[in-house]
């Protein structure tokens, strides 16, 4: 168990190194220099814009760029903002818990909606509440992240005046935001409990338990329920660090302050290092909330544990 749960770390820590890597490959390749976005080149002498290019270190080659880069990521500097020499790691961390509490939130209502869904849609196979759960996969999947925060921007805030329609005080500020996030997935852990749960209810040990008598409550919510979750998990886990980037554009419809609106607003004011920072520090949320998902298998599966 503890050699497996290592593997699965030195992996993370290799993906990780891979996004560092490939972060700053982007970023270094972008068209336009970061010295123009503090300059202005129409005033600025050649003397003042070589001085600034050598303060901020881009008037080095790629691979000496990348090294300070990391040494400095491993002491916790993810860089400074072009605008205000701010460092940009505090930055994320002001912006991150409304972030978080919406990333929660909308995982949520994805898991109670999905899985609720998905396990009566296959267990009333071909019934009404088989045919609304799929419909609302459907909708929950082909439905843009901008298109339903409006629509439910348009009715429940400015129509029947229930919710507020911007801000991030209060729980009433996260409901329309954490929704517009938990419909879209649970849309896709609705047909995944789906096809799961109907695969394990074919299977020759659910055949067994009911000859020996257990009631099917207890077989579908106790054995069949439970082997039918490892994809369901793999997709949750996908679907936390989708939510991270699909807060940028719920952000930005609700006017709510997080990660997602600071890194639109860097991408706005050609704030590079912000971007960068912010990139890379949701890549690295991304891998270790899908390290956890990885471990949890060893706990809900016993044939993963023997496995390991």
């Amino acid at each position: 168990m503890i050699r497996a749960v290592a593997e699965r770390l030195v992996t993370s820590l290799l993906v990780i190194l891979g996004s560092c890597i490939l972060v700053f490959s982007i970023l270094y390749l972008l068209p336009g220099d970061p010295v123009d976005s503090i300059l202005d080149p129409s005033t600025a002498t050649p003397e003042m814009i070589a001085n600034l290019r050598h303060k901020l270190g881009v008037d080095q080659p790629f691979h000496v760029q990348f090294l300070n880069y990391f040494g400095n990521l491993l002491q916790g500097d993810f860089g400074k903002s072009l605008l205000n020499a701010d460092p940009v790691l505090p930055k994320i961390w002001v912006n991150l818990p409304p972030t978080l509490a919406l990333t929660l939130a909308g995982s949520a209502i994805s898991v109670i909606i999905g899985v609720l869904l998905g396990v009566l849609s296959a267990i009333h196979r071909d019934k009404p509440i088989d045919i609304i759960a799929r419909i609302v996969g459907l909708f929950g999947i082909s439905m843009p992240t901008f298109w339903s925060g409006i629509l439910l921007l348009l009715i429940f805030s400015i129509h029947l005046g229930w919710l507020p329609a911007m801000g991030s005080d209060g729980w009433k500020t996260l409901v329309l935001p954490s929704l517009t996030l938990g419909i879209v997935g649970a849309g896709f852990i609705v047909r995944m409990v789906r096809n799961s749960m109907l695969e394990v209810i074919n299977e020759q040990f659910i055949v067994t338990l009911r000859s020996k008598g257990l009631s099917e409550k207890v077989i579908m919510y106790r054995h069949a329920l439970r082997n039918a979750l490892i994809p369901a998990i793999t997709m949750i886990g996908m679907l936390m660090g989708e939510m991270l980037a699909g807060a940028v554009v719920s952000e930005t419809v609700f006017s709510r302050q997080g990660i997602g609106r600071l890194i639109a607003d860097a991408i706005m004011a050609k704030d590079l290092p912000v971007v960068q920072g912010v990139v890379l520090f949701s890549a690295i949320m991304y891998v270790i909330v899908n390290l956890l998902v990885d471990i949890s298998y060893t706990f809900i599966d016993p044939r993963v544990r023997r496995s390991a």
